[in-house]
């Protein structure tokens, strides 16, 4: 796959010079223009972006940004997003999920797994960090076809995490710090959410679930 084409949309200069630094020293993106929430969506036909990257700020938003909703439907959008403990004033992440955005990342996320994701969003999955899998109920939300038959537990997530990395076992064992037994309980578990028949098509429906990076 070519280079990512990325428009970065931030409305503060400092978090999108910080972002802009980071991402113009990468081989695999290509960072075609810098611009705010207001003229973001005049700004796609200018820029011509395969992936937009936008971050909401340092505070949750209270109402979603008008520009938001017709740019989610154009082209693959990643927010970074602060959560607030208030829900009952903040936009949540399921109203983003629905607008159809294609990733929620906290903005603290680290270099290689957005970078990671940005590739994974032009392929048209969906990439969900395990923090906010945990406010939304996403099997719903998915337009993969797949389905949970209910939601992963941490500890599970990171395990199909690691089953994803070709890991065995005993290696997940070790660098969980958990006995083989309690490994393969999980992997049981993991399959039978997954309705998957064996590891590869459980990590296979998982990706498309958005429920891991690969």
């Amino acid at each position: 796959m070519a280079n990512s084409q990325l428009l970065l949309i931030a409305d503060d200069p400092l978090v999108r010079a910080g972002l802009a630094a980071l991402l113009t020293t990468e081989e695999s993106v290509r960072l075609v223009g810098q611009t705010d929430s207001a003229n973001a969506l005049s700004d796609l036909t200018l820029y011509q972006p395969d992936v937009v990257l936008w971050d909401l700020g340092w505070e949750t938003p209270t109402k979603i940004p008008a520009n938001l909703p017709p740019l989610a439907e154009q082209l693959p959008l990643i927010l970074l997003l602060t959560v607030d403990d208030d829900e009952t004033s903040a936009i949540m992440p399921a109203e983003l999920l629905n607008l159809s955005v294609s990733a929620l990342l906290p903005r603290n996320v680290r270099l290689e797994l957005l970078l990671t994701a940005i590739t994974t969003v032009r392929q048209g999955l969906l990439v969900l960090d395990p923090m906010f899998r945990h406010l939304i109920k996403a099997p719903t939300l998915s337009p993969s076809g797949y389905e949970l038959t209910e939601p992963l537990t941490q500890r599970e997530t990171e395990v199909l995490q690691l089953l994803a990395e070709g890991l065995a076992n005993k290696t997940i064992a070790r660098r969980l710090d958990i006995s083989d037994n309690t490994v393969k309980f999980h992997v049981k578990a993991i399959l039978t959410k997954l309705n998957a028949e064996s590891r590869t098509e459980a990590v296979v429906r998982a990706t498309r679930l958005g429920l891991i990076l690969l």
